[in-house]
């Protein structure tokens, strides 16, 4: 079995790629900082390999995906767009500017655009790959995607830990979440990518809080009777949208 973990040089990328090989997985992860990748990589052994990559980029992400899917041998069964950066500034706020400046996105550019980049990588390819023994083309890391995928023998789901301690925030805003319990624990959100390992349930968002385990969390429910018909015909013309391109 093989995967693809983009942020793997650190915090819970690093952790789930750890647990991957505990389980006999060969792992590919990509980051940014290819030196964090590279000393990731030495350390678990040769059962993974690194790659540079901007998320942001679909160039970069495509260009390393197929780099690692080539090394993998072809196949890639379990995707985890783990990427990710912190808030930021994004609209100034400088009240001695008379002018207008530009919106800084980067946030939106890796945690969304990045995300989705991969998870396209992702679809495209498993679409092309034969079902493993448990019948399943691959897994990916929502709610409304992933329940179009299990029919074509795919499932995508969403790990969603609370606060944990990453390279993405200071360790003294870690330490005080930690001092008032409010931190979540690594070993929480890794269980959680492991649930996703061992089912075949689809279109989930798995929470991980400070208080430990893992909560399936459900979507609000419709205004009424009225409004949950009109998401099934909506989720119906949809549809479509997510079928093979016609050859005509």
């Amino acid at each position: 079995m093989s995967t693809y973990i983009t942020g793997g040089g650190s915090g819970i990328g690093r952790a789930v790629t750890a647990m991957l090989v505990t389980r006999g997985f060969k792992v590919a992860i990509a980051d940014l900082n290819y030196t964090h990748a590279k000393d990731v990589a030495t350390a678990l052994g040769p059962q993974v390999s690194a790659y540079e990559v901007n998320a942001a980029s679909w160039d970069s992400q495509t260009k390393a995906f197929q780099q690692a899917l080539e090394d993998l041998g072809g196949r890639i069964d379990f995707v985890c767009p783990i990427a990710g950066i912190g808030e930021r500034r994004s609209i100034p706020n400088d009240p001695t500017n008379n002018g207008f400046v530009k919106p800084d996105l980067a946030c939106l550019d890796v945690d969304l655009y990045g995300v989705t980049y991969t998870i396209s990588l992702a679809v495209q390819q498993m679409r092309r790959q034969k079902r493993d023994e448990k019948g399943i083309r691959g897994k990916s890391l929502t709610r409304s995607y992933g329940t179009y995928l299990p029919e074509e023998h795919m499932t995508l789901n969403a790990v969603c830990p609370n606060v944990v301690r990453t390279s993405i925030s200071t360790g003294e805003f870690y330490d005080k979440l930690e001092a008032k319990g409010l931190l979540t624990p690594m070993s929480s959100a890794v269980n959680a990518f492991e649930k996703l390992l061992d089912g075949k349930f689809s279109g989930q968002c798995l929470e991980a809080g400070p208080n430990g385990g893992i909560h399936f969390r459900q979507p609000a429910e419709h205004l009424d009777r009225e409004t949950a018909e009109l998401m099934e015909l909506l989720y119906e013309r949809a549809h479509p949208l997510h079928q093979p391109v016609s050859q005509e």
